[in-house]
């Protein structure tokens, strides 16, 4: 099956999937990358050469195929929708994705929430245009230290249904992919320490009865 993984900006993919893409290639699907924001203008520690930490963070993943836009860093909501979505669907199409998997909707980062509305909008592609694959499966992902700072009360929260068991090894190629990335990476007790995802890898494999997972939500899938 073909994967496409949505995400606002490089590194969120690995934080989110790491050790689920490497899985999904080891099984012999496909999945490929989009990113939305490729420019860390508004984030501080990170390095000026993002874009090849992320080439070098899909290397250690097995990832050959990212598509990369060039939307504003953390003004994501200022960008006409209309243009986020038909970015998103050109990848759909190019790639015959047929699941997609994205930020939650309520996550605290704007531009992961921007990210999903618009990924959801373009996931209806395929109905409105004939030869692009049919959805089969769609799903939000956690981004530490991100998507459990959902303080908007009003809305959904992400609640995991679908966990990935990953094993040690996967931990250990997600940590792996992560410190390609220069700058992102921060000192226990942060979420994005080595410790952090450990354990929370650990605490999702516990919540499925595995050794260690990545947790998703899946809210559409078609057998």
């Amino acid at each position: 099956m073909n994967y496409l993984i949505v995400v606002a900006h490089p590194d969120d993919e690995v934080l989110g999937a790491g050790a689920t893409i490497h899985k999904l290639i080891r099984q012999g699907n496909q999945v490929a990358i989009c990113t939305m924001a490729n420019h860390a203008a508004a984030r501080a520690n990170i390095s000026d050469t993002l874009i090849d930490d992320q080439n070098n963070a899909m290397r250690v993943l097995g990832v050959e195929k990212v598509y990369a836009a060039d939307f504003p860093n953390i003004k994501m909501n200022i960008v006409p929708h209309l243009d986020l979505v038909q970015f998103i669907e050109k990848c759909i199409e190019d790639f015959k994705a047929e699941a997609i998997i994205t930020h939650h909707p309520s996550d605290t980062n704007n531009d992961h929430v921007m990210t999903s509305y618009a990924a959801q909008a373009a996931s209806r592609l395929f109905q409105r245009k004939d030869g692009v694959p049919k959805l089969k499966q769609f799903m939000y992902m956690e981004v530490p230290s991100s998507t459990e700072w959902s303080f908007d009360s009003s809305a959904n929260r992400f609640e995991p249904n679908f966990f990935v068991e990953i094993g040690k090894e996967g931990v250990q190629i997600k940590l792996k992919a992560l410190a390609a990335y220069n700058g992102v990476m921060r000192a226990y007790p942060h979420p994005r320490s080595d410790e952090a995802l450990t354990g929370l890898a650990a605490y999702r494999g516990a919540q499925a009865g595995c050794n260690y997972a990545e947790a998703f939500e899946s809210v559409f899938e078609t057998r």
